[in-house]
């Protein structure tokens, strides 16, 4: 049987992996043990009502302590580090893996919103890929949802979606505009998105954040680019619901894109470094 010691790149990996599951003791994991003062706290704000209490029950489970952490690192960011050679294996930067580590205590039970942050550790510690692992990113992955997540995924293949406005055109007098939908597109069916319909403020977070762009003024010019926008069953409802003689439908063109600090984040968390 072949053991660590026959295996120099398993004892290696192994090595490093454990240095950053150290890192955990490091950052301040809520314990009613070392913090009596946080535990006189929560009882204090227990007794205003027993409903808030009730309310937030749940989520005491959900929030990661020292061992899930640790267990997460040994296992998910092994695997993600399988394949990488012994030699490009490193120590990361704690600038990046300690407030990662720490964010994992509130988003750890995300799916999408774990593999993000599994994906920037692991790029971390190789020295092929650390140039494109951010601190910044860590704080990025806090401001987003997980579907926002899955919808980053979305443009791993493509580097650009169709996306349009919707407006109601006055057909008569002096022909005004009003705004009905602001990025409408089907990123979020195509994400496979929880809430699908809450796309379009999902995109505008994700510009906020610097991760996609929407070029002003422009839009596809590729034949057919907008046609399975404008045959869906939600947009045949606008026509049936606002168009009348008097007013009708209209539709503004763009397209949206990944900036170029959007394609380093999805190289250094979008995109699985285990496959």
């Amino acid at each position: 049987m072949e053991t660590s010691e026959d295996n120099p790149k398993d004892t290696n990996v192994k090595s490093t992996i454990d240095a950053v599951t150290g890192l955990v003791t490091a950052i301040p994991i809520y314990n009613d043990a070392i913090q009596p003062a946080a535990k006189e706290i929560g009882k204090s704000l227990a007794t205003v009502t027993k409903t808030i209490n009730i309310a937030l029950l749940p989520i005491s489970a959900l929030v990661w302590g020292y061992e899930k952490i640790s267990e997460f690192v040994q296992n998910k960011v092994s695997e993600k580090l399988k394949y990488i050679p012994e030699e490009n294996i490193i120590t990361p930067d704690p600038s990046i893996v300690g407030p990662a580590l720490e964010a994992l205590r509130y988003a750890g039970n995300s799916e999408v919103l774990s593999e993000l942050y599994a994906n920037l550790i692991a790029n971390s510690m190789d020295k092929e890929t650390i140039k494109k692992a951010h601190p910044g990113f860590v704080e990025i992955i806090k401001n987003m949802t997980a579907d926002e997540g899955l919808i980053l995924k979305v443009f791993i293949p493509n580097i650009y979606k169709p996306i349009m406005d919707v407006k109601l055109k006055l057909k008569t007098g002096t022909g005004g505009e009003h705004n009905l939908v602001n990025n409408y597109s089907l990123i979020g069916e195509e994400a496979g998105c929880k809430y699908p319909d809450l796309t379009p403020k999902y995109i505008d977070n994700l510009c906020r954040l610097g991760l996609l762009h929407m070029p002003a003024g422009r839009h596809l010019v590729e034949l057919n680019a907008y046609d399975n926008l404008i045959k869906t069953e939600e947009y045949e409802k606008f026509k049936v619901q606002h168009e009348t003689e008097h007013t009708g439908i209209t539709e503004i063109k763009k397209y949206i894109e990944l900036t170029e600090l959007g394609t380093q984040f999805k190289e250094a968390c979008v995109i699985d470094k285990g496959k």
